[in-house]
């Protein structure tokens, strides 16, 4: 497995894997419209990362996004693998190159994520990774969905000024 940056040519699988994932469980939101139809406009363009997990052939079979929200924050967010890649290893692939392109960003301090919990293998997947349930990240960006009841921060090392 192989990570990708984001190209105006990958958009259309960075639309496609997020749309099949949320409607498979929820109803796509404004906000969810918004970033998947303009992510260069509410993504690439705002400082953000976007990638996308490839197999060795090419095929794409995942992304995930760093979207910049207040100052200083990042939110994981848009993360999906098309059902039949699940269990590959894509996921925790791409995790770890959120995670590592996050800790490059200059002026990062606070890296979350808002899901559910019904996306329970997802949950797994992020606490394994370090990612742990945070109160105030919910308090803060939880109203940013209505299908969020779970918010999540990573520790993040401050870095040396």
């Amino acid at each position: 497995m192989r990570t990708l940056p984001y190209t105006d040519a990958l958009a259309p699988y960075f639309a496609s894997i997020n749309t099949a994932w949320i409607e498979d469980m929820f109803v796509l939101e404004d906000h969810d419209r918004h970033v998947l139809a303009h992510p260069r406009e509410a993504i690439v363009d705002r400082g953000g990362v976007i990638l996308f997990a490839a197999t060795d052939d090419g095929a794409i079979v995942g992304t995930g996004a760093l979207m910049p929200g207040e100052p200083g924050a990042y939110e994981l967010t848009k993360m999906g693998v098309l059902a039949d890649a699940r269990g590959t290893g894509a996921g925790a692939a791409l995790l770890a190159a959120l995670i590592d392109r996050a800790r490059a960003l200059p002026g990062i301090d606070t890296l979350y994520l808002l899901t559910n919990r019904k996306c329970a293998a997802a949950i797994h997947l992020y606490e394994r990774a370090g990612f742990v349930h945070d109160a105030d990240i919910m308090a803060r960006f939880g109203h940013a969905y209505a299908r969020c009841d779970v918010a999540m921060r990573y520790p993040l090392e401050p870095s040396a000024a």
